[in-house]
């Protein structure tokens, strides 16, 4: 007997798309048609479910290829508009970092410190057709001997340009408050003092691996859309973490799953790649991140129907757990309570605030949705799936 009434193959559903019958749904309207229809019909009548997320992702990055050069350069030093980048890989090969910041940058020494330019910056600089000014520094050897090289470069004429992004894609993340006495700036943005505020970092119920909590469908060679472009799956993230506390659900009750994921820069698009500078913290990248989930059976229609009010955020305070490392939390709030802009805590309204943007994030999920009802955008069948455990 089979486990599920309904089986369907990645396959299947490609080709439903070749042929343009695929039926093709963003994660808040799977719940709408879950709840009418249940997750069997449901399971029956989808065929992908769309999701979305836009927020600033510091695990961000990008590998140039600045060549040729002639007479040649072994670079040891690179800088791009005065940000460093490493030059630690290959004669013309260099990573260039979301959060480095701008070589002469105060930092916070005037706290808080602006970090008003780095390597996002550069990177979204590139995407939007900018010149950016490249210098290179060497010692020199027999088969590379120019020590020193200088130039204007766009990203057109960039001889190779990778979006790698080693940690993406937040399974879940932290509301962050400061229960202390004084304003605090961290990564999370501003937090007022007294739990005056808290911030949160997913788009909940359109957040990609929170509808595919245990990555049946995602792995490495997962088709996604990635700034504005078609992306890859290249592997766990850096930080991924899927044995934690889940709910009866199976999502995760803190952050848990991450992505590490890859795309050809120069196919980017300036609205889905930009620098962002977070006070008296650093440097960053706003990413555009969205991805298909097949509907295989209705176990994936459950889970790609989860709404806000069933997902949890832990409440982390940032001035004395989260610095410390206690891995501590002092709550559960839903999303459908941080969407609506304030939630009770300790007996008081404490106003919530977005850092991703849920417009944006059912922007790509809508596109999404169209390029695979046109044919752009098949799926990527994963060689190797997300480890659980």
């Amino acid at each position: 007997m089979a486990r599920f009434q309904v089986n369907k193959t990645i396959q299947e559903i490609n080709e439903k798309i070749r042929q343009g019958k695929a039926v093709v749904v963003t994660a808040e309207e799977m719940i709408d048609i879950v709840r009418k229809k249940g997750e069997v019909k449901a399971a029956k009548q989808v065929d992908v479910v769309t999701t979305g997320t836009f927020a600033p992702m510091c695990s961000s990055g990008a590998f140039i290829n600045f060549g040729p050069v002639s007479p040649p350069i072994k670079a040891a030093k690179v800088w791009l508009n005065d940000v460093p980048a490493y030059a630690g890989i290959a004669a013309l090969d260099i990573y260039i970092g979301a959060t480095e910041p701008n070589e002469d940058d105060p930092l916070n020494k005037i706290h808080p410190g602006a970090f008003e330019y780095g390597g996002g910056h550069v990177i979204s600089d590139l995407v939007a057709g900018k010149s950016v000014k490249l210098r290179a520094e060497a010692y020199g050897t027999d088969c590379y001997p120019r020590r020193q090289y200088e130039k204007k470069v766009t990203l057109k004429k960039l001889n190779y340009a990778l979006l790698c992004n080693p940690r993406n894609g937040y399974q879940n993340y932290n509301c962050g408050i400061n229960l202390s006495k004084k304003t605090i700036f961290t990564y999370m943005g501003v937090l007022k003092p007294n739990g005056a505020n808290a911030n949160y970092s997913t788009s909940g119920q359109l957040s990609p691996l929170f509808n595919d909590p245990l990555y049946r469908t995602v792995g490495l060679g997962t088709r996604i859309f990635l700034g504005g472009a078609q992306g890859y799956v290249a592997w766990p993230g850096t930080q991924h973490l899927p044995q934690v506390d889940r709910a009866p659900n199976n999502t995760p009750l803190r952050p848990a799953g991450t992505l590490m994921v890859i795309g050809d820069l120069k196919q980017m698009q300036p609205r889905w790649l930009f620098g962002v500078s977070i006070l008296g913290y650093g440097c960053s990248l706003a990413v555009g991140l969205g991805i298909p989930i097949p509907i295989l059976d209705e176990e994936m229609a459950r889970y790609c129907a989860v709404a806000d009010e069933e997902l949890f955020a832990p409440i982390v305070d940032y001035s004395e757990d989260y610095p410390k490392g206690t891995g501590k939390t002092v709550g559960q709030v839903s999303y459908g309570e941080l969407k609506r802009g304030s939630f009770r805590f300790n007996g008081r309204e404490v106003q919530s605030v977005p850092l991703s943007s849920i417009p944006r994030a059912r922007e790509i999920a809508d596109i999404l949705k169209r390029w695979i009802r046109q044919g752009k955008f098949l799926l990527g069948e994963p060689q190797h799936f997300l480890p659980t455990a």
